[in-house]
């Protein structure tokens, strides 16, 4: 049936939508990807897992998402889910010391030494490709603050291995 020039289908709506199970079977595929988002963004083991988990039970517990954009919704409610717990904020000075995690590449660990702040703005711009207006929106700070928080990485240079493509690669191949 035709309405207004264009091709009804009758398939049913929900075929359109990522189910509950879809998403368990995203974070079952990816599951060593986005544990490993939620390390670099918490640095912190225990509160990586919190976050994969509640970063699974909003992801199957939302609103309906088209299934095409269902593995990038799942990386974004770890992210947020991160912001959550970690709070991270511009000048934050971390309480918690980043501990040294065992097997953890040297690209990687360069990114769980930086400040929290720093540290989010690196994985939302760099790893996850985030805009600037988006990383500005999800951490409630300015243009400005994401700026500098985006150049901290090359003042660290002599700590830094490989700069940030190093840890591109790393992450995006893991």
């Amino acid at each position: 049936m035709k309405i207004l020039g264009t091709k009804r289908t009758d398939a049913p709506p929900a075929a359109v939508y990522a189910t509950a199970a879809d998403f368990c079977r995203i974070f079952e595929d990816d599951m060593n990807r986005l544990y490993q988002l939620s390390l670099l963004l918490t640095a912190d083991p225990e509160l990586a897992e919190k976050c994969f988990v509640r970063g699974l039970e909003t992801s199957r517990d939302s609103n309906p998402v088209f299934k095409e954009w269902a593995e990038s919704w799942a990386r974004r409610a770890i992210v947020i889910n991160a912001i959550r717990i970690i709070g991270p904020g511009p000048g934050m000075v971390s309480a918690r010391i980043a501990r040294q995690i065992n097997g953890l590449p040297e690209e990687l660990a360069a990114v769980i030494g930086l400040k929290p702040f720093d540290r989010f703005v690196f994985v939302m711009s760099v790893l996850e490709s985030y805009s600037d207006r988006d990383c500005r929106l999800l951490l409630g700070c300015t243009n400005s603050d994401i700026v500098q928080a985006q150049q901290v990485p090359s003042s660290n240079s002599a700590r830094w291995p490989n700069s940030a493509a190093g840890a591109t690669t790393r992450f995006n191949s893991s």
